[in-house]
């Protein structure tokens, strides 16, 4: 065997086991029977999903979410990282409310996320919504202040609060508050 390549393969699953571990009882039976439900407030398109009740997110099921969470702008459809999905069931349970997140901001194409900085709406550069690894969300029947308490607990990623525009943002990258 290559030293090199078996190098790589131990680097490339020990970040992949990494990211598993970030949710708190991600993959795990400790979930609720709930499912994963989003409402797409620009769209008005819902969706309630079994994610959060199987082991593992089907592919099916996947790309139905990706749909909901597309541009909203261009229209544009890109995979949404499951661990981004299994948070939103974490966080879900954290804070103890069944329903539907209200999704301000899902997938953004890059072209949507120029469009937005150049409009000086405060967007990252290099924003983790152009990979499909953070989304902007709040929960009704949740007090935001307590969702985003919940979000920074869970130390699985960034996490921004944005109380005048009623929401919270939560992504998959390197774990930052704002």
């Amino acid at each position: 065997m290559n030293r090199h390549y078996s190098r790589r393969n131990f680097v490339r699953n020990m970040i992949g086991l990494g990211s598993l571990s970030c949710v708190p009882g991600a993959w795990s039976s400790t979930l609720k029977d709930n499912g994963l439900s989003l409402l797409n407030l620009h769209t008005g398109e819902s969706l309630k999903t079994g994610i959060g009740r199987d082991v593992k997110p089907h592919s099916q099921e996947l790309h139905a979410v990706d749909r909901v969470l597309r541009d909203h702008r261009s229209g544009d459809i890109h995979p949404i990282d499951p661990d981004l999905l299994m948070l939103l069931v974490e966080l879900q349970n954290q804070v103890g409310v069944t329903g539907s997140f209200h999704v301000i901001s899902g997938y953004r194409s890059p072209a949507s996320n120029n469009k937005l900085r150049a409009a000086g709406r405060g967007v990252a550069t290099r924003s983790l919504h152009m990979q499909g690894k953070a989304i902007d969300v709040r929960l009704p029947g949740c007090d935001l202040k307590n969702l985003h308490g919940a979000a920074r607990a869970l130390k699985c990623g960034g996490v921004g609060y944005y109380r005048k525009s009623n929401f919270i943002h939560v992504d998959t990258g390197r774990v930052r508050y704002w």
